[in-house]
């Protein structure tokens, strides 16, 4: 443990996100503290499981994190910017699906993280359904931190529509018709989403509707 901490220490040390520095190594140390804790127990599998969540933290998470950051710093805004922040969430979530993390840690950054973690969260979840919390997405569109997140929450949420039930499915439109208008006007990506959001959600709705109706 202390040999895989001690190979990213200059590298997580010196890692800073909006002037506060970066907690992805105690994170990481204490999964790795809980493998152990797990493999003195004879739990060879759990201790298997925090050592992947461990790496895939370090591994996948803070990297996507800090391009993103840098990306957006370094490029002005418009569509060549929006290109290349694609193409980085399309990386992510490819290398996300062959990892394992821990669902409390990735709710937290989306709960708590500024806007690069928060991203990466959504990310994480697109890749990973065990990791998906509705009222943590619903937040995530209400109140993002920016454009581009809101729509990857969209997205999120399409992605969630067969899954919920019919009062999520009522309080998602409400929440996404709240937006239009206020946070996107049409023409925008984020109108074409919510377009296809609210048709997704009605059409499941009446499915719902028409189950319970045939049960009666």
């Amino acid at each position: 443990m202390l040999l895989v901490l001690a190979l990213f220490e200059d590298r997580l040390e010196s890692f800073e996100f909006g002037g506060a520095k970066l907690r992805l190594r105690a994170a990481a140390a204490d999964t790795y503290a809980l493998a152990e804790e797990a493999e003195r127990r004879g739990d060879s599998a759990t201790a298997r499981r925090l050592r992947e969540q461990a790496r895939a933290l370090l591994g996948v998470a803070e990297p996507a994190a800090a391009e993103y950051r840098r990306l957006r710093d370094s490029m002005a805004p418009g569509p060549e910017r929006t290109r290349v922040l694609e193409e980085l969430v399309a990386r992510t979530r490819r290398q996300a699906e062959r990892e394992s993390f821990e669902p409390a840690e990735v709710l937290r950054w989306l709960r708590e993280g500024n806007e690069e973690k928060r991203i990466t969260a959504l990310v994480l979840m697109r890749a990973k359904r065990e990791l998906r919390d509705f009222e943590t997405v619903l937040d995530a569109i209400g109140h993002s931190h920016s454009a581009f997140e809101q729509y990857h929450a969209m997205l999120l949420a399409a992605e969630m529509i067969d899954d919920l039930d019919p009062r999520q499915l009522r309080r998602l439109a409400e929440t996404v018709t709240s937006q239009r208008g206020h946070r996107f006007d049409p023409g925008a990506d984020r109108w074409a989403l919510s377009e296809e959001i609210l048709r997704k959600a009605t059409a499941r709705s009446s499915d719902a509707e028409a189950r319970d109706d045939s049960a009666r």
